[in-house]
Order: structure tokens, then sequence, then C-alpha cells
């Protein structure tokens, strides 16, 4: 590994940040812009907020704790760009804006709050994004660097904000769970190890082509280090890497030396030995199979010991509304994916878990084409109830010939799937859409889904 110091401050200068009369502007408040407001007010550099929502997420925070910062909300204030030396843009918040492009065309310096992080980390960072899975394999990775008794950070766009995770205790490791809103807008990291593990049509109504999604994710690979990439995703490998990383594989079929893969249904390592069966995993699904070999690459380029890494691997039981075992009525499985917010989330669910599959999907499919469903569904569906925004236009995609109805809330889909669902049926809440046509979040679909569950044997 590198030789790492606690430099804080001086990492700012990689910015620009450290020179008198600096003046930034955070565009975006919610978690993300707080913590970067926090972490440029403990370094002295003068800040503003602007934010185009009448009360943001984090308003009243900023108020109370921060009171001699400007805020400007409910537009984009041309003022405040023009004052601006430097802009950090939150993840939620689209590059396109007017203001945004005007001031960059003025030469003022636009970046992201990983780029902050990046310039100010003390310790090694393992980066991790993908459409599906990146929140897996960022806990299970930071699960085997704490078994390893690692003073191990783990955030990002997953829980806590990467700026949040340095303090004054200098750490071990920070694992990054990274967006490719995250992404698009980062030139400073340089990770130790990065992984991409797969991509599919996402966030469409941000990006305009699949293609401008994969530039934004592969971003993950600036600076040297080690690559990992999943061998099996067209999209993803071969593709090009710096090439100052040296890359590694992972996938679900016996592994060339060097790399990692199943050799009768074990996992098994860089060095061709087998590490633990697929049955010892608590993790269920193809899909989180390669989750952990992922992870297992990872640990190894970071020198974590196989112990912690094959505890981790035994004890981990999976993130809440990722696959998520809910509950077993008369003879049929009950699986929460509200997570899957993407066709190849549930794909990954649908090829992953045993059929025939009751899957109650729909929502707000950001302009994504449910096409790539098409197949699996005809091959492990039994039977459709679609909810939400686009559900006609699922049916239409994805549909096929299988079995379809509708539902106007969770809670009529679920009781509807009670009454299709027979003994050895997998009964899979895998959205494929986002949720905010019906619900906060996808946590909230979720939780509202294992509340109907819980209701049929009340």
């Amino acid at each position: 590994m590198q030789n790492y110091r606690h430099n804080k401050c001086l990492g700012l200068a990689c910015l620009g940040l450290d020179q008198e009369h600096v003046r930034v502007l955070v565009i975006g408040l919610g978690v993300t812009g707080l913590s970067v407001i926090k972490f440029l007010q403990k370094n002295d550099i003068d800040v503003a907020v602007v934010d185009s929502r009448d009360k943001p997420p984090g308003l009243s925070v900023v108020e109370e704790s921060f009171r001699d910062i400007a805020v400007f909300t409910g537009s984009f204030d041309h003022a405040a760009f023009e004052a601006a030396t430097h802009i950090i843009v939150s993840p939620g918040v689209s590059l396109d804006e007017g203001e945004i492009q005007a001031a960059a065309e003025r030469g003022v310096p636009v970046f992201g709050d990983i780029d902050v992080f990046a310039v100010c980390a003390d310790a090694p960072v393992a980066a991790i994004t993908g459409s599906n899975g990146k929140s897996t394999v960022t806990m299970l990775l930071g699960d085997m660097a704490s078994k390893a008794g690692l003073d191990v950070r783990v955030g990002g766009n997953l829980g806590t904000p990467a700026l949040d995770l340095l303090t004054d205790q200098q750490a071990d490791l920070y694992v990054l769970e990274l967006s490719s809103f995250q992404l698009e807008r980062t030139s400073q990291l340089k990770a130790e190890v990065a992984t991409l593990l797969n991509i599919s049509d996402d966030h469409m109504d941000r990006y305009q082509s699949p293609v401008d999604y994969r530039v934004a994710k592969e971003r993950i690979f600036y600076g040297n280090g080690v690559a990992v990439v999943n061998r099996q995703d067209d999209s993803v490998h071969p593709m090009d890497i710096s090439a100052c990383r040296k890359g590694v594989s992972f996938g679900l079929d016996k592994p060339q030396l060097g790399h990692y893969g199943m050799d009768h249904q074990a996992l098994i390592s860089k060095g061709g030995d087998a590490v633990l069966n697929v049955s010892e995993l608590k993790i269920k699904g193809t899909h989180n199979i390669q989750n952990a070999l992922a992870a297992m690459a990872m640990a190894d380029v970071l020198k974590v010991p196989k112990t912690a890494q094959i505890t981790a691997l035994k004890e981990f039981s999976g993130l809440a509304h990722r696959t998520q075992w809910v509950a077993y009525i008369k003879g049929a499985t009950w699986i929460n994916d509200s997570k899957a917010t993407n066709s190849g989330a549930c794909l990954a669910a649908l090829e992953g878990l045993n059929a025939p599959i009751v899957l109650i999907a729909g929502g707000d499919g950001k302009g994504a084409n449910f096409g790539l469903l098409a197949d699996a569904i005809k091959k492990n569906v039994s039977q459709i109830i679609l909810i939400g925004r686009d559900a006609k236009k699922f049916e239409r995609e994805a549909g096929g010939t299988t079995p379809c109805e509708f539902a106007e809330s969770i809670e009529a889909a679920v009781n509807l799937a009670a009454k299709k669902a027979q003994a050895g049926d997998t009964v899979l809440l895998s959205p494929a859409c986002a949720s905010l046509d019906q619900f906060s979040n996808y946590q909230q679909r979720g939780e509202r889904f294992i509340t109907a569950v819980a209701g049929l044997v009340s």
C-alpha cells in the first residue's frame, strides 16, 4: 500500500481551496450539502449555499447551526453564482443546469464532495460502483476489514457522507460506495482498489444515453492501483481502464489463476484455492455470489486476512430491502427487493432466486427500457402484479405472454399475490423502478410490503 499521512488542510491546495478570498458555493442541501458546509467551515473556508427548492432538507440545520452562511432558496440565484470562486455540486443536482454551465465557462472550478474527500483522505480508499450490488459489496468489504481489526470508515453514497468520515483520528481504510452522479463530477479520486460491478440502463432521465452513464461510472478507475471487473458482463469487461491499473476479474465460472470465480459450488480465490462453499453464505442468489467474489478480490488487494474474509462471508446476512427474506407462508417464500430501482437489479433477482416467481413490480421507470427483463420473466415468472406510474409500460415491454394484473397499492398487490402464490413459489417485490411516484423512498416501499405480508398471517 501507499504511505499516507494526516494532512487534511494541505490536501485542499490541490483544489485551490487554500488561497485567500476563496468563496465556495455549495449547490444543493441535504446530507451531502450539509457535510460539505461543515467540512469547509472547519477548515476556515468561506461558504454559501443555494438550492432551487423552497424548503430543502437540512435547511433548518443550516439556519440554526451555521447562521453566518448565506443561504439562497427557491431558485438558483444568479448573484450567488457570480460571487463564487469555486462550486461544489451535490449529487442530486444535474451539471447541465444553466448557471453551473455558465460558471464553468467563466473558468470557475466545478466539482463534488468526493474530490474534496479524495485530496484529504489519510488512508487507502476502496471505491465501489455499479448499477446493482454496490451497497452489498461496500458493506461486506467493510465488515471484512472490521473483523480484521482495522479502523474502517464506510460511507459515500451509502450511509455516512464521505466528508463526515474524515475525523481527527486517522483511519486505516475508507470504503466508499459511489454513484454515477458522484463520479461524473470527480477527477481527484485515486482509489487503491476500485470496482465497477455491472452496468444496466439506469437514470436515463438524467443521462442522454447509456454511453454517458457508462462513461460516468468508468471515472472510478482514475489513478493507479487495481481494477476489479466482472468478466461476465459485456458492458464492463473488457473495457478501457487506466493503463496504470492492474486488472483482476470475477465471475461465476472457473477462474484462471490470479482471478476469482466458482468451481463445484465453491468460491475460488486468486490462488486457485477453494475459500468456502456457496451453501455457507447467508446471502442468496447468483448475484450475491458475484458480490461475495468482488468483495474477496478487493479484500485481497487491501491485504485483509483470509480468516476475516471467511468470517464475514459466513455471517453477513445482507442489507434490508435487497433480496431480503421476509416470510414463509403456506409453502411460498416472500422476498423484499425494494432496492431494485432499475431493470438490472430486478434481472439479478429473477435469475438468482428460485422459480416459479410471482413478481410484484412497477413504479417510476426513469425512462429505462424494461425489455431487458422479458426473457427472464418468460422463463422464471408465473404471474406479474404491477403497481405505479409505469405499470402499463412494464407490461408492454417485458410482460410478453405471462399473466399480468394491476394493483392500486402495494397492499393490494400483496393481497393479490397471496391469492396467486402456490407452495414452492417465490413472491418477489423487485420493482425495477424508482419509488417516488407512490412512496417517499424505496425504504418506505419495502417497509409497507413487509407490513402487508405480516398482515397475511396475523
